[in-house]
């Protein structure tokens, strides 16, 4: 392995920065990058010296911190709390005591024929052994987040169709109370299907404007629970997001259904005979 290969622990290292100055290294310092919030947790800076052991009062190697690591954008790594170390290949097998053993490699490919081929020969190099792409490992290690989309989508749905409702019974409230101004349009000679096409574009512009009202409330929704969750766990991860398609799927709903209520509130109205609607 060459002297810039880093591996990722699969132990959480615990470390003491202490001087070194009565204590000589048994051999020259190793580089190790560490996790940037870790860093901050203990006011640790690039170039400072640190030790690093399997155990609280284990015998334990001196090393320089040579870079941060920030975290990723993974869903998975959000709740845990654990910080990483990278170290060099060779100082990992000596802290842990591995030997030559190992629980788990990763191996680079190019190409879904390369890839394919890799874990055939791994699958068959030994007994015990097996492969997985790193497409499996996302999908499985994303289960609890399908799940909660799923989740997330019924609501949404419940919440679509409630609303749809709730729209539906105040069009036909606020267009009953209007009934005396459609009877003396109607006794005035304005027919029918002008009477529907108002109530109608006023129904969508009303849900147009509400739209935009919406949008503009969902985006700054967002961004304060992408700051406020991305400060409490310290990464990049995005946690809501406003789309294009979002947007357009909303808009669309919206006047949709405006329309489809603004439509069903004046058939029914017009229907009634002008007399009626004065209350004779």
């Amino acid at each position: 392995m060459t002297a810039a290969l880093l591996l990722r622990g699969a132990l959480t290292f615990l470390f003491a920065a202490q001087s070194i100055d009565s204590l000589p290294p048994r051999h020259p310092p190793r580089s190790v990058a560490i996790d940037e919030r870790l860093a901050q947790d203990y006011g640790i800076h690039v170039g400072d010296t640190i030790v690093i052991a399997p155990t609280p009062q284990g015998k334990g190697d001196t090393v320089i911190v040579d870079a941060l690591v920030r975290r990723t954008r993974d869903p998975s790594e959000v709740a845990r709390g654990a910080y990483r170390i990278r170290v060099h290949l060779d100082e990992l097998q000596r802290l842990v005591g591995y030997g030559d053993r190992v629980e788990r490699f990763a191996v680079g490919t190019r190409g879904t024929a390369g890839a394919d081929s890799a874990l055939t020969a791994i699958d068959d190099a030994a007994f015990g052994f097996h492969a997985y792409s790193s497409h499996e490992i996302a999908v499985e290690s994303s289960t609890t987040f399908l799940v909660v989309s799923r989740f997330h989508r019924a609501i949404g749905v419940i919440t679509i169709v409630a609303s749809a409702i709730f729209l539906l019974c105040i069009m036909l409230l606020k267009v009953d109370e209007r009934r005396r101004d459609v009877a003396a349009l109607r006794l005035m000679g304005i027919s029918r299907g002008t009477i529907v096409r108002s109530v109608v574009l006023e129904s969508a512009l009303i849900a147009v404007l509400g739209s935009i009202a919406g949008v503009a409330l969902g985006a700054a929704v967002s961004a304060f629970v992408n700051w406020h969750y991305q400060r409490v766990y310290r990464t990049p991860l995005t946690f809501s997001l406003v789309t294009g398609q979002i947007v357009v799927i909303a808009v669309g709903l919206s006047v949709g259904l405006g329309i489809f209520a603004g439509l069903l509130a004046a058939q029914r109205l017009v229907r009634r005979p002008p007399l009626s609607l004065f209350g004779r």
